[in-house]
């Protein structure tokens, strides 16, 4: 039971995570900029994961001993500025080409963390690993439709910004492994999140979130957003994560991609082939397999 519960937080943390394209897409149908979009995601996500620490913090259960913290909370701050990038490159992504291309384009960010972990902690990828990042190119190339369609289907500038997503939550995943571990679940989420929040300001400046009929506008979007991508996925993943075990959470966690297709296909009436959906299963089933491999 105890593993069961842990399995059924990261599948749901996860799946909220496949969502996120097709709410991203409709709020661009409505008119709402990139700026506009991400600035109100991430300044709800800031608001509830603060508010969700308060709360922590005065119910009368929890423990009030701190203990030593190693980390500079704002070097934590400064971690969140991958999450910002995320979402930013991500989101332009999805705004130039099909939300379930923009998908898996970010599923790239397997085979681009180990490009990393070569290239800057020196880490040499094993025989297994080379396979995987061979069998995710192959998959990619048949669930993005390469070979049903001309070049010119495609936007190079959408491309480019879904591999620079890919490679921003590359840098996500190592930062969150390695910083602020000594900091609860959601203070660490907080912490981030004002990072993120912070970039997304400075970078963008969505100064038209403060018009009223702007900000009510995408009100509903904001709060979607900010509920499936930014708080409900690190919550349910810092409460599933440690009963499930690393190599299955990893597994679980590919439901994003399969649901963010799914929902593409039924919510935007994408059209998705036969080809596409063999290539969604051969990106998922390579994951699988390295994952239970480790």
């Amino acid at each position: 039971m105890y593993k069961m519960k842990g399995s059924i937080a990261v599948l749901i943390g996860a799946a909220s995570f496949g969502v996120l394209s097709t709410f991203v897409k409709k709020a661009y149908q409505q008119g709402f900029s990139l700026a506009e979009v991400t600035g109100i995601q991430a300044g709800l996500g800031l608001l509830f994961l603060w508010f969700a620490w308060l709360i922590l913090l005065l119910l009368p259960n929890t423990s009030k001993r701190r203990s030593k913290r190693l980390t500079s909370p704002y070097t934590i701050i400064i971690s969140g500025i991958s999450t910002g990038a995320v979402s930013m490159l991500y989101y332009k992504s999805i705004e130039l080409v099909p939300a379930s291309l923009a998908i898996i384009l970010l599923m790239q960010y397997i085979w681009i963390g180990q490009l990393i972990e070569l290239l800057w902690f020196k880490s040499k990828p094993n025989r297994a690993d080379i396979m995987m990042v061979g069998l995710v190119l192959i998959g990619t190339v048949l669930a993005t439709g390469a070979l049903e369609h001309p070049i010119s289907y495609f936007s190079p500038t959408g491309i480019i910004y879904g591999l620079l997503a890919a490679t921003a939550y590359s840098i996500f995943i190592i930062v969150n492994g390695r910083v602020g571990n000594d900091y609860p679940a959601v203070q660490k989420s907080a912490l981030m999140i004002t990072g993120a929040f912070l970039f997304i300001i400075i970078v963008l400046q969505p100064w038209s979130l403060l018009s009223a009929p702007v900000f009510y506008g995408i009100l509903k979007y904001g709060l979607l957003l900010a509920l499936f991508g930014t708080v409900l996925p690190p919550l349910l993943f810092a409460y599933g994560m440690p009963r499930t075990g690393y190599s299955l959470g990893a597994v679980l966690s590919t439901i994003e991609l399969p649901v963010a297709v799914v929902m593409s296909y039924w919510i935007l009436l994408e059209p998705v082939s036969w080809i596409k959906w063999l290539g969604v299963a051969i990106i998922l089933g390579t994951i699988v397999w390295k994952n239970r491999r480790a």
